[in-house]
């Protein structure tokens, strides 16, 4: 079956359908990765993003549901240059086309992904729509032109509950902006006890939880989108360490007084180098945002810069000056990419080790962790992440 891609500056593109048939709109980006297109698929930064794999061959090992980042793909289609059906892999549950089929995503190969990531490195990120029908190029163009990029990703794919993953040494409560799983694993190796909250938790249900540090996820979507995060940011900013992970490293820059602005074509793939400032030494990193904090929106904030994109400059990574908090715009958990930037998760225990030293608080109420056991919160991330067909 055909399938047919137009984006918003009257470019056509014509290919060959794979997965699921009709409509979908959204904003046409590019991942340069060469392996991790199932990571990719279901990270829930991707909401609302029609994905351009920059790498021609996608598909070649399967799709292992073990090896998801989310309970499902998130994303509105996606878009190869050719597409195994014959994956060879002992480990394979499905092929690519049939698990696009099952979520509802659209698919489309045999296009020229070169021609179409230039096109994007060139002019920018834009809308675009993926179709299967016979619809017209004029009644293409004219629902094209009709629709709206999505605005409340945030809400789409964070947790509607709480829930966690028992450990025996320091809580931490994950704020769900569209977490992957690969930061509660990266979590759980290290014995925390996390739990993970839903984007809406307010400063106050977070302080009952009695967590010894807050971690602020990835998630989608322009930062601005989510307020009300902000200002919870802002009011726990201080009393307790702060970790905050792409979006949330925007969410955590808005809430120190800097500002955010749209990058041209984002950075997306596992191949971005990023200096730290403070070592010097360069690290191979994994990065998805479109978004990132502006430079010259620092000065007059308590925040200092501590890594750069060595591509373009941009910034990569915050601290506070003067309480435990600081942020990175790319993923240490990798999933896919290098795991070069895992010992920030260490750095962030032990910053919370030393704040617990510096500020002792008294012993957890009885009642409180009766509670807590009592409730969803002690669900495991193993029951709460089984990839069942929602």
């Amino acid at each position: 079956m055909q399938a047919r891609l137009l984006l918003e500056d009257g470019t056509l593109f014509t290919g060959k359908s794979f997965g699921s048939e009709g409509d979908s709109v959204g904003e046409v980006v590019f991942n340069t990765g060469i392996t991790g297109y199932q990571e990719v698929l279901s990270d829930p930064s991707y909401c609302g993003q029609i994905v351009t794999m920059t790498y021609p061959l996608i598909g070649n090992y399967g799709v292992i549901r073990d090896d998801f980042e989310s309970v499902r793909p998130f994303i509105h289609g996606f878009v190869v240059r050719e597409h195994e059906e014959i994956p060879s892999n002992w480990r394979a549950q499905y092929t690519l086309g049939s698990l696009l089929k099952e979520y509802g995503i659209i698919g489309i190969s045999g296009i020229d992904t070169r021609m179409l990531t230039r096109k994007i490195r060139h002019h920018g990120v834009m809308k675009g729509l993926l179709t299967t029908s016979n619809k017209s190029i004029a009644e293409l163009t004219e629902m094209l032109g009709a629709s709206k990029l999505m605005t409340d990703q945030v809400a789409r794919v964070s947790t509607k509950s709480v829930f966690g993953a028992p450990g025996h040494k320091e809580r931490v409560v994950l704020v769900d902006f569209g977490a992957k799983s690969g930061i509660i694993r990266d979590l759980s190796k290290r014995d925390c006890d996390v739990v993970v909250v839903p984007q809406d938790a307010t400063a106050e249900q977070i302080r009952r939880l009695a967590p010894d540090g807050i971690l602020l996820s990835n998630g989608p979507g322009d930062p601005k989108d989510v307020p009300h995060a902000v200002k919870t940011i802002q009011e726990l900013l201080g009393e307790f360490p702060i970790f905050g992970i792409c979006l949330g490293h925007q969410l955590f820059a808005l809430a120190c007084g800097a500002d955010t602005e749209k990058l041209k074509f984002g950075h997306r793939g596992g191949n971005h180098p990023v200096k730290d400032l403070i070592s010097g030494r360069c690290y191979i990193t994994s990065q998805n945002h479109g978004y990132t904090v502006k430079e010259d929106s620092i000065a007059g904030t308590d925040l200092e810069v501590t890594h750069i994109n060595n591509n373009d400059r941009t910034i990569e990574g915050l601290k506070h000056k003067n309480v435990p908090a600081f942020s990175v715009q790319y993923h240490p958990e990798a999933a896919p990419g290098p795991f070069d930037s895992s010992y920030l998760f260490d750095d962030f225990i032990a910053m919370i080790r030393k704040h617990k030293l510096d500020n002792p608080q008294q012993p957890r109420q009885a009642q409180m962790l009766a509670q807590w056991k009592a409730t969803s919160a002690s669900t495991s991330v193993k029951e709460e992440l089984q990839y069942a067909k929602k």
